[in-house]
């Protein structure tokens, strides 16, 4: 029995496939590529999950402040501001160098008593020195303070940069959801069309309505595509702007969460003398303005300094070796060690005629600073003006609003009596079109009051830092 189950074994072993080291190489590159694969495709369909997910207004506004470039180029514009505050810091410490030098002179020279020779020299000496400015008329605290400005300008502006990134973002999504039911309002217009187009083709058929009119409703349908087509074109652009802001690379897929409108109810407005002042304390604009007023004033400063002395102090470790080529010389180390000299020094320097400069240089910085001050005051009055602009839109798409609500139930009133008098033979064609087309603009005008009273009411609400 034994020797049944070695034979069987042995012939189980021939059967078996030999699998060489090329043949596993092989495998193991396609599983890898197989892998390498599947990851890629699962990471496209996460990619393209996430884009398919509609976006509300939130996460719209933060992913356009994570990702859009020009607020990418603000923070790396304050980077560099706090560098440059931080080399002005570093200014008021001593500044330290060391220094070696070999030097050879041929012909006559000086020997080591003192004495003219002809003879070469060569000369070794080494030293380590520095320096520190004890006065220089308070230049050094004013580029400081000046850095600081600089530094905190550049954080306002970068506020700046994310607020008109805010408003874009929310003037787009706006954009996006009066297109939309611009959309919808089309597709409404080609669906009431079609039916008709349905209707009267029955009728033709029975002979009760010639095939004129039937040719007229289906014009009328096409028109009515063409209309839908060019919302939904429309739509496609709105969205494609939205995407360049938020720096996704297609709008393909992408699509926001609409409102919701169902509780939508006309407000009181805030007044905007209030918004205007609340702005003056909030808006990074009138910010990063006031402190380049602060800078200019500090420049003046700056200016002045060069009126005043400046002192300084230097000092150092020096040491040298001399000799005379082809003369017996005292040791290396010992020279070094005997002209061993630290030294110590000061340097007054006192401004007496400059031909003018640091006057003109002063009157230049105060003229900045009046120019500056120019600037501000139009900051403020351009703010002012935004604000006023802001809240009468709003006060207008508020007024439009109630009258399309009103205008939209006539409408709809009048289209369902046109199209019962229409379908019952009652009623004209041009009747029920006219109808129809009075119904359709009057929803859309309702519909693009209430999102431009929505838009410009957050506006206002932008404008108070909320």
């Amino acid at each position: 029995m034994k020797n049944v189950f070695l034979e069987q074994s042995r012939r189980d072993k021939t059967h078996e496939v030999q699998v060489t080291p090329h043949q596993r190489s092989a495998v193991w590159s396609l599983s890898l590529k197989a892998f390498a694969t599947v990851w890629i495709l699962l990471l496209c369909l996460t990619i393209a999950n996430a884009q398919s997910t509609p976006w509300t207004l939130d996460q719209c506004v933060q992913y356009a402040l994570d990702h859009n470039l020009t607020v990418k180029q603000s923070e790396l514009a304050k980077s560099q501001r706090e560098v440059e505050l931080n080399t002005a810091k570093n200014s008021v410490w001593p500044a330290l160098q060391a220094n070696a030098s070999q030097n050879f002179s041929f012909g006559r020279g000086l020997s080591m008593d003192n004495t003219y020779v002809s003879s070469n020299t060569a000369n070794t000496s080494f030293g380590i020195g520095g320096s520190m400015n004890l006065f220089t008329g308070l230049r050094v605290k004013n580029n400081i303070e000046m850095g600081k400005l600089n530094l905190e300008a550049a954080n306002a502006d970068c506020d700046k940069t994310k607020e008109d990134i805010r408003t874009a973002v929310m003037q787009a999504y706006v954009q996006i959801l009066y297109n939309m039911e611009i959309c919808k309002v089309a597709q409404s217009q080609i669906a009431i069309d079609s039916v008709q187009v349905v209707r009267l083709e029955l009728l033709a058929e029975n002979g009760k309505v010639g095939p004129a009119e039937v040719a007229a409703r289906k014009a009328t349908l096409a028109q009515s595509r063409l209309t839908y087509t060019q919302a939904l074109n429309n739509l496609k652009m709105a969205l494609l702007d939205m995407t360049q802001l938020l720096e996704l690379p297609s709008p393909e897929g992408f699509s926001v969460v609409p409102p919701d409108v169902t509780a939508f109810a006309v407000e009181t407005l805030p007044d905007p003398e209030v918004v205007y002042n609340e702005a003056l304390a909030t808006r990074a604009a009138v910010k990063a303005e006031e402190i380049r007023l602060d800078y200019a004033q500090k420049n003046i400063a700056l200016a002045k300094s060069t009126y005043y002395p400046t002192l300084s102090m230097n000092g150092g470790l020096v040491t040298d070796y001399y000799a005379l080529l082809g003369q017996t010389a005292k040791g290396f180390g010992a020279q070094l060690r005997d002209n061993f000299s630290p030294y110590l020094g000061f340097s007054l320097n006192v401004p007496i005629f400059d031909r003018l400069e640091t006057r003109n240089q002063v009157r230049a910085a105060k003229l900045q600073y009046s120019s500056q001050e120019l600037q501000m005051d139009n900051v403020r009055k351009s703010l002012y003006k935004e604000i006023q602009q802001a809240y009468y839109n709003a006060v207008a798409a508020m007024d439009k609003y109630e009258s399309s609500r009103l205008a939209a139930e006539s409408a709809q009133e009048a289209f369902e009596l046109a199209q019962a008098r229409y379908e019952n033979g009652k009623g004209t064609g041009t009747e029920f079109n006219e109808a129809k087309n009075n119904h359709l603009q009057a929803a859309s005008n309702l519909v693009q009051a209430q999102y431009e009273y929505l838009y410009q009411k957050q506006l206002l609400e932008l404008y108070r830092g909320k």
